[in-house]
């Protein structure tokens, strides 16, 4: 897990991701035949997601655990996964699956590949297409033309 310098470290003094992975070695520590996450990743700045997100493929690969991920992002959701699962909602269901087929040892580079852009670009059109018929039901903006706003600026 890359932490065995922080062995006598207490919880406070380790950033967000390694606080993550403490959180994975602790979930595998049983030897899980699948390992759940819903937004492991949400709360970490852009460079420590994608080192995460690296992190977690690597560790599939060595441990061939099944891994489920809950996530909003699309990009991680291509980047980490084999399938992609577009849900429904009210309820929720499974509304269309997408077989990811990218190589198993991949880096976040891959995301400049016409490959990944493209599985990215289907999954968000099947998103828009879920949300359009919800979008549709709302009342439009009344016009603000007559709204007026006052603003006093005072000086000290």
């Amino acid at each position: 897990m890359g932490l065995t310098s922080f062995a006598r470290a207490y919880p406070k003094e380790l950033s967000g991701g390694m606080k993550q992975r403490v959180a994975i070695a602790r979930a595998l520590a049983t030897q899980p035949a699948v390992l759940l996450m819903d937004e492991p990743f949400g709360a970490l700045d852009v460079q420590t997601r994608e080192m995460m997100q690296e992190f977690l493929l690597d560790v599939w690969r060595r441990t061939n655990c099944t891994i489920l991920t809950i996530t909003h992002d699309v990009r991680e959701a291509v980047f980490l996964s084999q399938r992609v699962y577009v849900l429904s909602s009210h309820p929720g269901t499974i509304d269309q699956e997408f077989q990811i087929d990218l190589p198993r040892d991949r880096t976040v580079l891959i995301e400049r590949e016409t490959q990944f852009q493209t599985y990215v670009a289907a999954i968000q059109d099947r998103l828009r297409s879920l949300s359009k018929p919800v979008m549709d039901t709302l009342e439009p903006v009344k016009d603000v033309k007559d709204t007026k706003a006052k603003v006093d600026i005072h000086s000290a």
